[in-house]
């Protein structure tokens, strides 16, 4: 496995990834080595951030994976900038002619369609409404949100069509829409999840370079439950030797914030991923990198991911049986374990548009 320069380590600070590895579709494949720059000499320039509007004919994306837990989705970005080092969505970025190292985190796309698509969508005499879960793959609240608001958009337009939605995110910017997910959390119609992986600021800044701090992000758990929406708290992913004994203390702060639920995944790492892990905890936790690896493994049958359905999620083997084990107690615990209140699809309704003559009943 190929380690970044010196060089590279002064230019990716605030990213997530210690390489940009060329995408396992293209035909050309490149990789970083060692070239004699260090760290006292002239730093290169920062990674910047571009980001790019995308065309799409559609915005709900369907599954029928039988482990996710919805059939309905919609995500306003792809890649994101947040950084998370581990995150399952960064292998779609080979799809693009992208790798799913630095470029997940710095080429970024948009959809400024999305409320409009959405609306056509809703609109159709052969929509039949099902919950919409929003940032089930890139975070719908990541930092270019605050200005190109397409999230934002998309709220707005389930809201004028009384559509049931959950949404989650590990971001403070959540708060922002209150106005529209409080009056639609308190009749049922909306739930939000927030994503806390640790309450140690250097690890989330090491892990999850540029998404809220967890203080932040217990601030919007608390905004969000105090505004009437119902949230759970996912302790997402749980890394063996890493943040797993965090579990318990990211649960009870989680509860006194106002959290009514909790989940929990066990660390994936599909595809590129686990090449780029295993960089980032050769750079950043060397101490640890060899056992972490080893615990993964055991809850992956000796490989470091298996995608079989009904176990990719939780593992197998006594260590993800001892996680599984101390989760269901700490929810039960805190008082985190009652069931989600379903939301309500039968109040969906297609709002009148201009010159729309009105029923008579």
């Amino acid at each position: 496995m190929p380690q970044p320069s010196h060089l590279n380590r002064v230019a990716l600070r605030g990213r997530g990834a210690r390489t940009n590895a060329t995408g396992r579709f293209e035909t050309f494949r490149s990789e970083a080595f060692e070239d004699g720059w260090t760290e006292a000499d002239e730093a290169a320039r920062p990674l910047k951030t571009q980001v790019q509007p995308m065309k799409s004919r559609t915005i709900i994306a369907r599954n029928d994976s039988p482990d996710i837990g919805f059939n309905a989705s919609i995500n306003p970005y792809r890649g994101c900038e947040h950084g998370c080092i581990y995150c399952y969505a960064r292998p779609a970025h080979a799809y693009l002619g992208l790798s799913p190292g630095l470029d997940f985190e710095s080429q970024l796309f948009f959809k400024p369609e999305a409320g409009r698509l959405l609306e056509r969508e809703l609109s159709k005499p052969t929509y039949r409404p099902e919950i919409i879960h929003i940032g089930g793959d890139t975070d719908p609240y990541q930092p270019q949100e605050k200005t190109l608001r397409v999230t934002r958009a998309v709220l707005e337009t389930l809201v004028r069509f009384n559509h049931p939605f959950s949404i989650i995110t590990k971001s403070a910017l959540i708060s922002r829409d209150l106005d529209l997910l409080g009056p639609m959390g308190k009749v049922g119609l909306a739930r939000a999840a927030v994503s806390i992986t640790t309450l140690d600021r250097s690890l989330a800044r090491s892990m999850e370079p540029r998404a809220a701090t967890p203080e932040r992000r217990l601030d919007a758990i608390r905004q969000l439950a105090a505004a009437g929406v119902p949230v759970t708290v996912m302790f997402a992913p749980s890394i063996p030797g890493l943040n797993d004994h965090e579990m318990e203390a990211v649960l009870e702060r989680a509860a006194e914030a106002g959290a009514t639920s909790a989940g929990y995944v066990a660390l994936r790492l599909p595809l590129e991923i686990g090449d780029l892990f295993q960089q980032w905890l050769a750079s950043d936790h060397p101490d640890r990198a060899r056992r972490v690896m080893s615990l993964v493994r055991q809850m992956r049958g000796g490989a470091s991911y298996s995608s079989e359905w009904g176990k990719r999620m939780t593992g197998e083997g006594p260590v993800a049986e001892v996680m599984s084990q101390r989760f269901h107690v700490a929810r039960r615990r805190f008082g985190l374990d009652a069931p989600l209140r379903p939301l309500d699809v039968s109040a969906f309704r297609v709002p009148p548009r201009a010159g729309d003559q009105l029923s008579l009943f």
